[in-house]
């Protein structure tokens, strides 16, 4: 489901086609809405629909980002391996440049990711 906020960007995928759900448990999206929604307040553009591995997750941590501890006062339990995630483009895109990136749900990503992440550098991680 992709319903429109106030400032959000429609919500269509790489593909042109409409917006899929990235996960609802956990719930993610910068909108929490379960999709990978963006607008002019979502500065980092949490557009990619990433299903996250051990690797990207230590990595991630490592740079600072922990993404698999649990913060129970956000309401957050921590992500673990195969539980998709909407990540920052640029962070994926870092994580591809470090070959660490995770594999992408493309109908899930938003066609936003596309200013940051080369279309072919997406289509490589596509999930199967």
């Amino acid at each position: 489901m992709t319903e429109d906020r106030p400032g959000q960007v429609p919500s269509r995928n790489v593909d042109g086609g409409p917006l899929a759900t990235c996960s609802t448990n956990p719930v993610t999206g910068f909108f929490r809405d379960g999709c990978c929604n963006t607008g002019p307040l979502d500065t980092g553009q949490h557009t990619v629909c990433a299903v996250v591995t051990a690797e990207f997750l230590a990595h991630s941590k490592y740079l600072g980002n922990d993404l698999s501890t649990p913060r129970p006062e956000y309401g957050f339990a921590g992500l673990k391996p195969g539980d998709r995630w909407c990540l920052c483009a640029a962070r994926f895109l870092q994580a591809h440049e470090e070959d660490v990136a995770p594999q992408v749900d493309l109908a899930a990503t938003h066609e936003r990711a596309l200013d940051i992440v080369p279309e072919a550098v997406l289509r490589r991680y596509a999930a199967r």
